[in-house]
């Protein structure tokens, strides 16, 4: 089977959480004999085709980007073209010029994954309303990441159809094993037992609060990663005088799997549904380690459940993400069987290997349903 990937941004110029669940569940599907493709833009899309191991990279040269929502002239006779190799066609939801693209596939069977609500441009959303709407419901096959997702989304609640559920997964087997002596320089550097932050430093990451819950807080924070708000939050930690609070910048896969192994445990305070899973949450688990996230209603709390893998606490509550540190902290045997308590959730349901087989099952059924209605 072909499947043609669509996303608005891919390896090298992007790699968040999305571009992360593309390549697994690429090559988890490669692994059961079907091949890829990724259609996506670059603003220096030289080469145009990369390769990779989940598959090529087919990248047209960005026109603009308005409102977060890059779009292409030249995307549109070259998607026709990925069209003709596409068995299937897999988009990435939300990436409104996908919705036009979506326009000229008259034949091709599509899944839709809605790995997030429009949260930030509601004005906007309320002009683009319509075409997100034919759009969803010319799929094939719409997926959610989460049951909390489904349930609660206001846009998935309107569909006609069902929504199947279909977590994101990853595949322990590509993430590097660290050297001992890798490990030994970091705690050299920052120490063990400490509670870690991994993920791009963006507004809906809830950051200013953890910084907030740093102070009385009686443990070390370490917060490895890059982004717009990062400035900001460094001058916040620095007139606080937090000196419990450590900030790496960018970090390399095996330095963020040293990291993890020498973490007590993994605090993640995102407070707005721009968060919608959390690919950060999953890596956390697939190393045993016990979590602290809030309560938002998405894939978050389906991944960290309350009591048993870690605590869920109310989003914008200092007080309530110190508790939640401390009792982690200050009960290392109940930290430790939450670390195992997730693992095994990981194993169960977190995997790529059965976010592929979900997905493979998905595709089959729209060629089926597809082949069934052929006159």
């Amino acid at each position: 089977m072909k499947v043609l990937h669509v996303y608005k941004s891919y390896y090298p110029d992007s790699m968040g959480g999305i571009e992360q669940v593309i390549a697994q569940l690429g090559r988890g599907l490669s692994a059961l004999g079907h091949e890829n493709r990724v259609f996506t833009l670059s603003a220096d899309p030289l080469p145009a085709v990369l390769q990779r191991p989940e598959g090529q990279v087919h990248r047209s040269r960005l026109t603009a980007e308005v409102a977060s929502n890059p779009v292409s002239f030249a995307a549109l006779p070259e998607f026709r073209r990925q069209l003709r190799w596409a068995d299937v066609v897999h988009y990435q939801f939300p990436w409104p010029f996908a919705d036009l693209l979506q326009l000229l596939n008259a034949r091709k069977p599509s899944v839709v994954t809605y790995q997030s609500d429009i949260v930030r441009q509601k004005f906007l959303l309320r002009a683009y309303t319509p075409l997100m709407n034919h759009f969803l419901e010319s799929a094939d096959i719409v997926v959610a990441t989460s049951p909390q997702y489904r349930d609660s989304s206001p846009v998935l609640g309107r569909l006609k159809s069902e929504v199947r559920v279909i977590p994101n997964g990853i595949d322990e087997s590509t993430y590097p094993q660290p050297s001992p002596e890798r490990v030994a320089e970091w705690r050299a550097r920052v120490g063990e037992g400490f509670f870690l932050f991994v993920g791009v430093l963006r507004y809906y990451k809830g950051l200013d609060t953890l910084l907030q819950a740093a102070q009385g807080f009686a443990g070390q924070i370490v917060i490895a990663g890059s982004g717009p708000e990062e400035a900001a939050l460094q001058q916040h930690a620095a007139r606080e005088r937090l000196d419990n609070v450590r900030f790496l910048g960018s970090v390399t896969d095996e330095d963020k799997m040293c990291l993890l192994q020498l973490s007590r445990g993994f605090v993640f305070p995102s407070d707005l549904r721009s968060e919608a899973f959390g690919m950060s949450l999953v890596e956390a688990a697939m190393s045993a380690r016990p979590m602290v996230s809030c309560e938002i209603g998405t894939g978050t709390s389906f991944i960290n459940v309350d009591g048993v893998t870690g605590w869920t606490v109310p989003p914008r509550d200092p007080q309530a993400l110190r508790d939640a540190m401390h009792r982690l902290q200050d009960e290392p045997a109940r930290a430790l069987a939450m670390g195992a308590a997730a693992r095994e959730r990981f194993l169960t349901l977190f995997t790529a290997r059965a976010m592929a087989h979900a997905y493979n099952d998905a595709y089959r059924d729209v060629i089926s349903a597809g082949q069934a209605v052929l006159p």
